[in-house]
């Protein structure tokens, strides 16, 4: 049975990590798949042709999230490309971690324009087709250190708040239209964003904190998002799911 079987998904940041293992997931359970990227075209076009073996649509884009007029930009070439718009999952994101004594003003913007500036351009472009067709689903990718801070991380515990925030104001202005919008709060995951977590004495300091002992994958981040994209959570809306090994309870 393919959950999501010919409906149509944007994953942002759908080139590596998190972001390619959701979009792994959907074209394996039928979805057609539009990702954006904004690094490496050759990586682009080699998840796209791996995408397109599953036997659906699937196409990269290479568009900033962060960007206003690319994200509308992106959303019209989609429906072009593909009819329709039944997914978002908004994933692109990055980290500046330092003390706030020594965050500088341009460290604080650059994360809160990429995590949180690129939710709301998204959203806001797939929202009047997915009105339209009276459905839909969004997806937002928050972490637990928007819901319990970590020191070092005040702009990304910053941005990552706000997702949720974001995320159950969306859910209450668009659910009499049959669209739902939930947020996903990962844990600790092995991508190449948090090698370091992998290393000395730090990951053992991390583990020791996690009940199930371990760090989480990718894959397990895009099995719940397959959850939240499917029918499956039909009655599901303005939550906030935490994937994190039950660091976060």
């Amino acid at each position: 049975m393919k959950l999501i079987e010919n409906q149509v998904a944007i994953v942002t940041g759908g080139s590596r990590g998190i972001g390619e293992a959701i979009a792994i997931k959907f074209a394996e359970n039928g979805g057609h798949v539009a990702f954006t990227y904004l690094s490496s075209d050759e990586k682009a076009k080699a998840m796209e042709e791996k995408l397109l073996s599953f036997g659906g649509k699937a196409k990269a884009y290479k568009s900033n999230a962060a960007s206003y007029e690319e994200s509308e930009k992106l959303v019209n070439e989609v429906i072009k490309d593909f009819g329709t718009i039944d997914i978002l999952v908004n994933n692109a994101g990055i980290s500046k971690d330092n003390l706030l004594l020594r965050m500088s003003q341009e460290q604080w913007d650059e994360v809160i324009q990429t995590n949180l500036k690129s939710v709301f351009n998204m959203t806001k472009q797939v929202i009047r087709p997915m009105m339209k067709a009276r459905k839909g689903s969004i997806i937002n990718m928050s972490s637990i250190i928007g819901m319990r801070g970590n020191a070092g991380q005040a702009s990304y515990a910053a941005s990552k708040a706000g997702i949720i925030g974001f995320t159950k104001s969306v859910a209450a202005e668009l659910g009499s239209r049959n669209i739902r919008c939930n947020a996903i709060a990962p844990g600790f995951v092995e991508t190449d964003m948090t090698h370091y977590l992998k290393e000395g004495d730090a990951a053992k300091s991390f583990l020791e904190k996690i009940p199930l002992g371990r760090f989480g994958s990718a894959e397990e981040i895009a099995n719940v998002s397959l959850f939240l994209a499917s029918d499956l959570s039909s009655y599901i809306t303005a939550q906030v799911i935490s994937v994190c090994g039950g660091l976060n309870p």
